[in-house]
């Protein structure tokens, strides 16, 4: 059975220049990326981690290289739309809107996409929201006053809401406790493997990483699979 990837990554590279000084935080990284798979990337703090997902999320452009959405140079699909119908992406810093409810935080990115929504918004979002553990109280609340594990699974309902396949996930655990960072990544394993989504999470965590299907490492400049 032929693999279907949903996302290639192809000789990216990236650096930042200084003068005369070049400094190089990505080489010719290539991978491809597979639907139903939950991938994370480990490294140590400034190896790149955060920019190759800004690369991968269209946050940022390499210097060089291709990405490609469903064999589609994402240039060609246009880098807003892509991000905006294409894409989910889950911060550390959860970037909620603090005084909307949760629920009312779905519902600005469910307008904003140009995705179909099959059916009624309110029912949607509350079963996102239910999905990720979030029940009709805890919705209704502005999210300022929720939980930090709270106002990311509100964010991973945000990023859900929109019909979208391919999730990024940019330290989603740093801020959060190990009883809720291990909820977050039984989330994230559920939507790979039972939703087909595929879940590309940054991390410093080698115990978090070991959850995931492949691990990927940063390692001065190069990406390898961490066997």
């Amino acid at each position: 059975m032929k693999k279907e990837y949903i996302l290639t990554a192809d000789k990216l590279c990236y650096y930042y220049q200084d003068g005369d000084t070049i400094r190089h935080i990505l080489k010719d990284i290539t991978f491809n990326f597979e639907r139903g798979k939950f991938y994370t990337i480990l490294g140590e703090s400034g190896s790149g981690k955060t920019t190759l997902l800004s690369l991968l999320s269209a946050l940022e452009a390499p210097k060089s290289g291709i990405i490609k959405y469903e064999n589609k140079d994402i240039r060609n699909i246009g880098l807003e739309e892509y991000r905006r119908n294409k894409i989910g992406i889950i911060f550390q810093s959860y970037n909620l809107i603090n005084y909307m409810t949760g629920l009312e935080n779905v519902f600005v990115a469910m307008g904003i996409t140009d995705n179909s929504i099959p059916g009624n918004i309110e029912v949607i979002a509350r079963n996102l929201l239910k999905f990720v553990g979030i029940d009709k109280v805890k919705a209704d609340r502005p999210v300022n006053r929720l939980s930090g594990g709270e106002q990311q699974r509100v964010a991973i309902a945000r990023s859900l809401s929109t019909d979208v396949d391919l999730i990024f996930a940019d330290e989603p655990t740093g801020n959060l406790n190990q009883e809720m960072s291990d909820e977050i990544v039984k989330i994230f394993k559920e939507l790979a493997h039972e939703h087909d989504k595929c879940i590309i999470m940054v991390t410093h965590s080698k115990e978090i990483a070991g959850k995931s299907d492949c691990i990927l490492k940063l390692e001065k400049g190069l990406l390898k699979v961490n066997e």
